[in-house]
């Protein structure tokens, strides 16, 4: 195949042995070219930054940057990278602030191979990826009916809309001219009304009920 329809691929993983793994699958594909790989959030979105790939395929808990907030600043900043989930957790507290974040995909580590490169090629399109595991997961959630929460305040709203975008404390409160422990109060109060303990579940919770368009 050309090089016009190569799928450009980067791994983010910090297991070596994964890592190693997934190269020596791919590499009898014709159509998809690992271009990059790192072991943490941080370096996978400097690599991507980087080599702009056409799928970032990741795991969720790595050490430093991980998880939704490395999903959502990756596609933030690479808005045509398309990422896929490949991990061991398929809990809701990992899936749905995942999907939340901007994945396009979530499988598990135990999924065939043809089933990970037929997932590669459909996230490269656009397509959505679920393993039967985590769609069912997902269904489930949005099936739920939504408790009600205490209503934001429009600051409150602010200080999510902008850690939805993947902003730090710090630079949420450059953005409003506020300080970090200001941020940081503000959160708290947004976790007390959401019933979440974090700003991934925050971000997924809030999309969920609608909060964030």
């Amino acid at each position: 195949m050309g090089d016009a329809v190569t799928v450009r691929l980067v791994i983010v993983d910090d297991h070596p042995v994964v890592r190693d793994g997934l190269r020596g699958m791919f590499v009898e594909q014709a159509d998809l070219k690992i271009v990059g790989e790192a072991g943490d959030g941080a370096e996978g979105l400097a690599v991507a930054v980087r080599e702009q790939p056409d799928v970032v395929l990741t795991d969720l808990r790595m050490p430093g940057l991980g998880g939704a907030e490395f999903i959502g600043l990756l596609t933030a900043r690479v808005p045509s990278a398309r990422v896929l989930v490949l991990t061991t957790y398929d809990g809701d507290d990992d899936v749905l602030p995942a999907v939340a974040a901007g994945a396009i995909g979530f499988l598990l580590k135990d999924s065939p191979r043809e089933e990970v490169f037929r997932a590669v090629r459909a996230a490269a399109v656009g397509e959505t990826v679920l393993s039967p595991a985590v769609g069912a997961r997902v269904l489930r959630r949005v099936r739920e009916p939504a408790p009600r929460a205490a209503e934001l305040s429009e600051r409150e709203h602010t200080v999510l809309r902008l850690v939805a975008r993947g902003a730090t404390n710090k630079e949420a409160a450059a953005a409003l001219f506020i300080s970090e422990t200001t941020v940081k109060t503000h959160l708290a109060h947004i976790y007390t009304k959401l019933g979440v303990s974090d700003r991934a579940a925050a971000v997924a919770t809030a999309y969920a009920r609608g909060l964030l368009p």
